[in-house]
């Protein structure tokens, strides 16, 4: 997968756990908890919803890793490479 599908996928989940958001106005910068007001539920639903969509184990240890828009690409990236 390419970055950018990567990134449609990312943000398909986001807002499939927090419908109210705005797909375009999500910036790579923007902390889920923080800045898009994801709840530990939903975090933890959208840590869920990208280990089904890409085969993925993501451990909890890894979760500050999946902090921002642009934290989660670069590691959702390096694991499908791996």
């Amino acid at each position: 997968m390419t970055r950018n599908e990567i990134r449609i996928a990312l943000i398909a989940d986001i807002t499939a756990v927090a419908p109210d958001l705005d797909p375009g106005a999500i910036r790579d910068s923007d902390r889920f908890q923080d800045d898009l007001g994801l709840d530990s539920m939903d975090f933890l639903n959208l840590v869920s919803a990208l280990h089904d969509r890409f085969g993925l184990p993501i451990p909890e240890a890894d979760y500050p890793r999946l902090a921002t828009l642009a934290m989660a690409l670069d590691y959702l990236e390096a694991a499908l490479r791996a």
